[in-house]
């Protein structure tokens, strides 16, 4: 169990908490969201989602953090892969497509997050922090020789996020699990473009 997290009542757990109030979050948005909201959604009293959560605040923590901790743990994953940052920085833009489609929700609340709770400011900032883990993996595979001289490893990286995270505004899973195959045409369309041509 999370650390702040309280044992539920039987029927409703954290999780299922967690999931409807992410649902009415990006429904509704977070500032537009009241607890009364929440109750109605998940059908439990407020009372109930508190025996869960000391506030709206926490659901909102733990909904980015679930998104983020996605996010670091596949920086963690791609560090240990040996083989040149080009082929790492493929895989790491692979794998969070991947993420993306899987947490959908989470990632799309996170992406809308704008600074206006303590929750939101550290969100982010762990955002920053993992676009400069990434701007540092470019720079790598630049100066490996794989990318092109010319471009800026931050502007890189914002480009190729912005590019992946995009697809939570259009993507809607429909019959069937394309996700690899989303995240292969987002990677070619990428790469193609960033690296030197022999």
């Amino acid at each position: 169990m999370q650390a702040g997290a309280r044992r539920g009542r039987p029927g409703h757990d954290l999780e299922s908490v967690l999931r409807g109030a992410v649902k009415v979050f990006n429904e509704r948005g977070y500032d537009g969201t009241s607890m009364e909201d929440l109750s109605r959604e998940l059908g439990i009293t407020k009372s109930a989602i508190y025996h869960h959560v000391p506030g709206k605040e926490e659901l909102l923590r733990l909904a980015v953090n679930r998104a983020l901790d996605g996010l670091f743990a596949l920086l963690d994953e791609i560090s240990v892969i040996d083989a040149p940052a080009m082929a790492r920085l493929e895989e790491l833009a692979r794998r969070s497509v991947l993420l993306l489609v899987r947490e959908l929700p989470f990632v799309t609340l996170l992406l809308r997050v704008r600074g206006n709770t303590r929750a939101e400011r550290q969100a982010l900032a762990r955002r920053r922090e993992f676009d400069a883990a990434v701007a540092s993996l470019v720079a790598q595979a630049r100066d490996e020789g794989d990318l092109r001289p010319d471009v800026d490893p931050a502007l890189v990286a914002r480009l190729l996020y912005g590019m992946i995270n995009s697809v939570v505004e259009w993507y809607r899973p429909r019959g069937g699990d394309r996700s690899a195959e989303l995240a292969e045409i987002i990677v070619t369309v990428a790469f193609d473009g960033l690296r030197i041509k022999l």
